[in-house]
């Protein structure tokens, strides 16, 4: 007898639909073929405990596994549910006459409770565009599915209600979750305010910029002048995410394994802050069975790099090309998957190995030397990436004890949301342009032009701080910014002015 039961593979941030045919024949044997994994073979034993422990007979005819198809390598204990499905309707134990309208992923335990998997979201995506009636998933991730319409999203806790699922003895309640209504509830509750916040206008206004154009931003100052602190808030005043973003973030994570159990919707931007001791493979991605790295799980966000260059030079390095291209693509012998990296770059160190170069009070105790050495660990490719170098400097004392609350962030985020708006209706007639930071120099010619006086400020800049054509992009890209957050359709002197300031590491007087 011959039947079909119907999975699924995650392969980068989508599926595959994968068709597992059992044959049960007159015999004795066991037979698992597809190019299944260690952990694929290992499913028949603990099929075998969960169908013991629940009463169930061990099918004991000659079978052969197929899993189509046979040129994908299936990985991971997902598969544990629709092999033991097919084995029991090969078997005769439970009816297969509801078997090709549903899709099932689940990892057994021995005692037969469904155990949660990766990729549920991709997966009930593509069980929707593929006309399924219904997923059958683990409970914890039945919620994560069910943001997708139009699909029945069954969550189970054991093999049991499965099986009487097939066999018509019991009902399986679909999971319900209001898309909108998720989505929106969550999106102002963050729990740092820019309020919190003594001094540091010039760096405020500087975050607001890199907020509102979607720009590169690196802090230099001192040990506890508020450069982290700043960089956790950054969230609080970025434009809420769209629901698309919202869709494509969520998959991400859910391929990760990083999303929360029993939560739908990733609904505030991502702010992923890896400790500098991270491997090219984990910023980047990849690995034996590829994952998205946190370049991936930072996308349509923030990735915070604190302590900049204790980062080791190759991890800094390979950031170079995602930056420009928003994408990042894994390569093995037979595959390549693409990752989405479309993220802001927020980075914070030191001035020098003592951290007081340049410091109001206290005095640094580096030679010229050591202050380059120090700030050469940071490359020069991957600086004219970065749009925003600010200086921050500590906060005197009679700030920091002035009682008063500063600016909210939800002050800054409207003024962020206008700017960002402006660029959505600029941008509209080009695909994958969304914010200043994503101009091509196409674009720039066309909408970042400065006039005589603008063009003169910014030719006697190039000159002197020697800055590279990529450098004159990002003051332009940085320019058109500040002109939107005024309202300004021209980029004026003033504009100009300010995005130049923006460029602190490129000045001769922080070489030493």
């Amino acid at each position: 007898m011959l039947i079909k039961v119907f999975g699924a593979a995650v392969q980068g941030i989508g599926a595959t639909l994968i068709t597992i045919e059992v044959n049960s024949s007159r015999g004795c044997m066991f037979y698992l073929v597809g190019l299944p994994d260690s952990a694929v073979k290992e499913s028949h034993q603990r099929i075998i405990s969960a169908l013991q422990v629940n009463g169930y007979k061990i099918p004991t005819s000659n079978l052969i596994v197929n899993m189509a198809p046979a040129d994908i390598r299936k990985e991971g204990s997902a598969y544990d549910l629709p092999l033991a499905i097919g084995l029991l309707g090969a078997n005769g134990t439970i009816s297969s006459e509801k078997f090709s309208r549903y899709l099932l992923m689940g990892e057994l335990s021995l005692d037969g409770s469904i155990q949660p998997i990766k990729g549920a979201l991709p997966i009930a995506i593509k069980a929707r565009e593929d006309g399924f009636d219904g997923l059958i998933i683990p409970q914890q991730n039945a919620r994560e599915a069910a943001v997708v319409n139009q699909l029945k999203v069954y969550g189970v806790s054991n093999i049991k209600e499965v099986i009487e699922f097939f066999n018509n003895e019991r009902e399986l309640e679909p999971t319900i979750v209001n898309t909108r209504e998720e989505f929106y509830a969550q999106q102002s509750n963050f729990e740092f305010d820019f309020a919190d916040v003594k001094g540091q206008e010039n760096v405020k206004r500087a975050l607001e910029v890199a907020a509102a154009g979607g720009h590169n931003l690196i802090m230099i100052g001192a040990p506890g002048s508020g450069k982290s602190m700043m960089a956790k808030r950054l969230p609080s005043i970025l434009p809420p995410l769209s629901l698309g973003e919202s869709l494509e973030t969520t998959k991400i994570h859910s391929v990760a394994g990083k999303l929360n159990r029993n939560s739908s919707l990733i609904t505030q931007r991502p702010f992923r802050d890896p400790h500098h001791t991270i491997s090219q493979t984990a910023m980047v991605g990849g690995g034996s069975f590829p994952q998205p790295g946190e370049i991936s799980l930072a996308h349509n966000g923030i990735l915070f790099l604190d302590e900049l260059p204790e980062f080791s030079r190759n991890v800094l390095e390979v950031l170079r090309q995602p930056l420009e291209d928003r994408r990042i693509t894994i390569s093995r012998v037979k595959s390549s998957i693409d990752y989405p990296a479309s993220f802001t770059l927020v980075a914070s160190m030191n001035p020098c190995p003592c951290g007081y170069y340049n410091h109001p009070t206290k005095a640094c105790v580096c030679s010229p030397g050591q202050v380059q050495k120090y700030l050469n660990k940071i490359s020069g490719p991957l600086l004219d990436r970065i749009d925003i170098q600010i200086e921050i400097i500590p906060v005197p004392f009679d700030k920091i004890s002035d009682q008063r609350r500063g600016e909210s962030s939800a002050a800054i985020r409207e003024r962020v949301i206008r700017a960002r708006q402006i660029q959505e209706k600029r941008y509209a007639e080009y695909p994958g342009i969304y914010c200043n930071a994503q101009m091509s120099s196409k674009l720039l010619s066309i909408y970042a032009r400065p006039d005589d006086k603008g063009l003169s400020l910014l030719r006697n800049a190039m000159e002197r701080l020697n800055l590279s054509a990529r450098a004159y992009d990002r003051i332009l890209k940085v320019a058109r910014t500040i002109a939107d957050l005024e309202g300004s359709e021209q980029i004026l002197s003033a504009h100009l002015a300010e995005a130049i300031s923006y460029r602190n590491l490129d000045r001769e007087n922080w070489a030493g």
